[in-house]
C-alpha cells in the first residue's frame, strides 16, 4: 500500500512538471485553428477521406505553429506579464519555467510545424511560415502599434482559412473572405475592447498599444465590424447559397414565386445574428479578452454557433440542395 502511495505521489510530481509546458503553449486556443476546415465544409468536400485527412493534418501543424508563437510571445512579455491581474500566472511570468526551456519548446514546436507542413503541400508550409513570421514581428514591436495591432490579430484568422484552402486546393467566394475578414476584424477589435476595460481597472496599461485606443473608439470598431461581419454572411448566403433540389422546395415554388426558396442559407442568418449579438454584449461587460474562452463557457453563444453549423452541414449535405 505504501508502495502504491509513493508511486502517485511520484506520478503527481511529474505530472506538476509537465503541466506549466502543456499550459504555456495555450492548448485552449487550438480551437481558433477550427478556422482551417471552414473550406472543407464550404466546399462541398467535408466526407472526402482524403481531403478530411489532409485538413485534419493541416490542424496540428497549426497547432504547433500557433503555440511556438504563443510560447515566444510569453518569453518577451514575461516582465509585463506579472503586472497584468490575469496573464501573472502564465508559466514563464510565474516563474514556473525558465525562459531557456520555454525558448528551447518554442523551438521544437515551430520545427515540428513547419516540417509537418511540407509533408503537407508546398503552399501550406509557405503558409504556416509566414503566419509564423507574422507572428514573431508581432510580438517584437507590431503588438504595440495602435490599429496595426488589431489588423495583425485579424490576419492571423484569415491566414487559417486560406491555409485550410491551400490544403484542398478550394476555391473560396469572394463574399465568404469578405466575412472571414469581418468577423476576424470584429473579434481582434473586440479582444482589446475587453482588455482595455479589464486594464482600466486595474493600476496600469502594460501593453503599449492599450494607451493609444479609448473606449469610445474601440466601441466604434466593435460595432462597425459586427455590423459588417452579419451583413456579408448575408451576402454571401444571397450569392452562393446552395440551390434547392428537394421536391418540397420545388412544389412550394410552383405554387407561388412568393415561397420559392433558392437561397436556404439565408436562414442560418437569424442565428449569425444572434451570435454577434450575443458576442458584442460580452465585449461590453468586458468578458471577451480571451475569444476562445468565451466560445467554450458562453451557453447561448455555444448554442447559437451549435445550431448555425448543423444547419449548415444539413444545407449542404443533407441531401437537399446542389451545388452544381
Amino acid at each position: 500500500m505504501a508502495n502504491l502511495s509513493t508511486k502517485i505521489n511520484k506520478f503527481k510530481k511529474e505530472l506538476e512538471n509537465i503541466a506549466p509546458f502543456i499550459s504555456v503553449a495555450r492548448p485552449v486556443h487550438w480551437i481558433k485553428n477550427l478556422a482551417i476546415f471552414s473550406p472543407l465544409i464550404f466546399s462541398g468536400t467535408l466526407f472526402i477521406k482524403v481531403y478530411f485527412e489532409k485538413s485534419f493534418l493541416a490542424f496540428i501543424a497549426f497547432c504547433f505553429a500557433t503555440s511556438a508563437t504563443y510560447v515566444f510571445n510569453d518569453i518577451l512579455d514575461a516582465e509585463k506579464d506579472r503586472l497584468h491581474p490575469i496573464k501573472k500566472n502564465r508559466p514563464v511570468a510565474s516563474g514556473k519555467i525558465s525562459v531557456s526551456a520555454a525558448l528551447l519548446e518554442s523551438t521544437i514546436l515551430a520545427t515540428l510545424a513547419v516540417v509537418l507542413a511540407e509533408s503537407i503541400n508546398h503552399l501550406f508550409f509557405f503558409m504556416v511560415l509566414a503566419y509564423i513570421f507574422m507572428q514573431v514581428l508581432y510580438s517584437l514591436f507590431l503588438k504595440n502599434v495602435a490599429i496595426v495591432d488589431i489588423l495583425i490579430i485579424a490576419a492571423g484568422f484569415v491566414f487559417r482559412i486560406y491555409a485550410g484552402a491551400f490544403v484542398i486546393n478550394a476555391h473560396l467566394s469572394v463574399w465568404f473572405l469578405l466575412c472571414v475578414i469581418s468577423v476576424a476584424l470584429f473579434l481582434a477589435s473586440g479582444k482589446r475592447r475587453s482588455e482595455l476595460g479589464i486594464i482600466n481597472e486595474t493600476e496600469g496599461i502594460t501593453r503599449k498599444s492599450l494607451s493609444k485606443y479609448s473606449k469610445t473608439l474601440l466601441d466604434s470598431y466593435v460595432t462597425m465590424f459586427g455590423n459588417a461581419a452579419w451583413m456579408s454572411w448575408a451576402l454571401y448566403t444571397f450569392f452562393d447559397s446552395p440551390r434547392a433540389t428537394l421536391p418540397l422546395w420545388l412544389f412550394l415554388a410552383e405554387i407561388s414565386k412568393t415561397t420559392t426558396i433558392n437561397k436556404l442559407l439565408m436562414i442560418t442568418i437569424p442565428l449569425a445574428i444572434f451570435g454577434i449579438m450575443r458576442y458584442e454584449s460580452l465585449i461590453f461587460e468586458d468578458r471577451s479578452e480571451s475569444p476562445e474562452k468565451v466560445l467554450l463557457t458562453d451557453k447561448p453563444l455555444i448554442a447559437s454557433i451549435i445550431a448555425w453549423v448543423i444547419l449548415i452541414i444539413w444545407i449542404f449535405y443533407g441531401g437537399i440542395a446542389s451545388l452544381a
